[in-house]
């Protein structure tokens, strides 16, 4: 069996994996919930209508630049919960990424790491957004891969072709020296897995203990991992004993 050590390149997803999505995602839900007087709409409930939204959005238009997306699903989540919404709070929601905290243990783990393996991230994401979650951690990756670059949404298939292509074209790294990192079933280790890259679930929601689904769309299994860790500093913790 491999150890984490084994690896010559970690991709990672970023939000909800490095970047706690779900915080930002219900913090700049809250003046759309504000400006209706909406106080029975839980952070449960919101993220859900979120997870829904995004996951149809992300199907229908995969070219689509998403701050833009961002705006329609805040349209859809409004209209799930009958809220009246403008063209302001759907643009601020659009751009609020840049607002969306780090884990706590992001910057250190991934610094850590960078010592020893080549870090890439695979995200859903436009470049421009990602440059301010890239600044908050405090590392410089070795490739950054987005749907904006590619053209899709994950989970296509072509987002992780491209990354694979991508990585033993301009490394010379094969993909039995990939670890994909990811707390998303649905945005990663189903269709990671499904393209034979070894997967290491960095389970935030504790979905393996019964955890609720949040932001992310349900699956209707879950995949095994090759390695299960519920935090970044978990998985670091496993690369230094390995």
């Amino acid at each position: 069996m491999k150890k984490l050590s084994d690896y010559r390149a970690f991709t990672f997803d970023c939000y909800g994996t490095l970047i706690d999505w779900e915080t930002g995602i219900w913090n700049a839900g809250q003046p759309l919930i504000a400006e209706n007087n909406r106080s029975d709409i839980t952070r449960e409930k919101f993220l859900r209508a979120f997870a829904t939204a995004e996951t149809y959005q992300e199907s229908v238009t995969p070219k689509m630049i998403y701050t833009e997306l961002l705006s329609k699903v805040h349209q859809s989540v409004a209209n799930t919960f009958t809220l009246t919404t403008n063209d302001t709070l759907d643009g601020k929601f659009g751009s609020s990424v840049k607002h969306w905290p780090e884990f706590g243990d992001s910057t250190a783990s991934l610094n850590t790491l960078k010592q020893h393996v080549k870090l890439i991230i695979l995200s859903n994401v436009d470049r421009n957004s990602f440059s301010f979650s890239n600044t908050k951690l405090g590392v410089d990756f070795d490739a950054v891969y987005t749907a904006e670059d590619i053209g899709s949404y994950k989970p296509n298939p072509n987002n992780f072709n491209y990354m694979i292509d991508s990585l033993r074209q301009t490394f010379g790294i094969k993909i039995n020296d990939i670890l994909h990192v990811a707390q998303s079933m649905h945005h990663d280790l189903v269709e990671a897995k499904n393209q034979g890259l070894d997967i290491a679930w960095i389970d935030r929601q504790r979905l393996s203990e019964g955890g609720k689904w949040g932001a992310t769309a349900k699956v209707p299994q879950l995949v095994k991992p090759n390695f299960l860790f519920f935090s970044m500093s978990e998985m670091v913790e496993a690369f230094q004993r390995a």
